[in-house]
């Protein structure tokens, strides 16, 4: 794991870029996606890495845009306690 300041800022602009956009999410739901299954809302940082990716590289490597049914179970597990850890924050 890379300390924050040592991530490239690329990497940074993506993951605040995937933050807002759960942040949206959860507020244009009203506060009810915790009534999505977990791996939905794995899904749903895992579509907006994605779009982070292309955004940021012209040719991503597979890995970096990998449908959710070709994640690794640990990735699918990190994204969904990404989108739990944002939806705590917001309270």
């Amino acid at each position: 794991m890379t300390p924050w300041d040592d991530t490239p800022q690329w990497e940074r602009e993506a993951a605040g870029a995937v933050y807002e956009q759960v942040r949206q999410f959860v507020a244009v739901s009203g506060g009810r996606t915790s009534r999505l299954s977990r791996e939905q809302r794995g899904r749903f940082v895992a579509i907006c890495w994605t779009a982070q990716m292309f955004k940021h590289f012209d040719d991503p490597k597979p890995g970096y845009v990998a449908d959710w049914a070709d994640l690794p179970v640990w990735q699918q597990e990190s994204d969904a306690d990404i989108f739990d850890a944002i939806e705590k924050a917001l309270g």
